[in-house]
């Protein structure tokens, strides 16, 4: 007869996955990680390193370098060439999902869920488009901060899960 184990949710919590999570939201929450996401929003990606060093000129360098590395640490942005070409939500080089912002212009993101949290985000409607992965349908519709219209009907999102979960966001795709 096999014994049954009941554990409380306290007992089943994932210390670590807690920690990496509030170091995450803690790295998330700073100057330099707002700039780089509101230069991505305003002017796409990627950002080379120079300009974010310049943008912060009361600071020394090297306390940006430190950001900037704790940042990629995260897997919050990464950094490429002298570049930040992903930060998390935003992707520079094309994807397959692209959202059209409040001004016309179009950003890239890193997957769909990404695409459907740029409106909640900037707190403005947004335009997302992609394809059907499986039979390359295109699909375009709009999402508001309180999520995907109408259009969006019959659209669904799937959810895979990586091997390795310390690995770069969007070298996964």
């Amino acid at each position: 007869m096999a014994t049954l184990v009941i554990k409380t949710a306290a007992e089943l919590i994932d210390l670590d996955l807690e920690d990496r999570w509030r170091r995450r939201r803690a790295a998330r929450d700073t100057e330099v990680s707002r700039y780089i996401l509101r230069r991505f929003l305003d002017e796409g990606g990627p950002i080379p390193v120079e300009h974010i060093v310049a943008a912060f000129p009361h600071e020394q360098a090297s306390a940006v370098h430190d950001a900037l590395v704790a940042l990629d640490d995260e897997d919050l942005i990464r950094v490429r060439q002298g570049k930040v070409d992903i930060a998390y939500p935003f992707a520079a080089p094309p994807t397959a999902f692209a959202v059209r912002v409040p001004g016309g212009n179009e950003r890239y993101t890193c997957c769909a869920i990404d695409a459907l949290g740029i409106a909640p985000m900037i707190g403005q409607g947004v335009q997302i488009r992609s394809q059907c992965h499986h039979c390359e349908v295109p699909l375009t519709f709009p999402a508001t901060p309180q999520g995907p219209g109408p259009e969006a009907s019959g659209v669904m999102v799937w959810f895979g899960k990586r091997v390795d979960e310390r690995s770069k966001v969007f070298d996964t795709l």
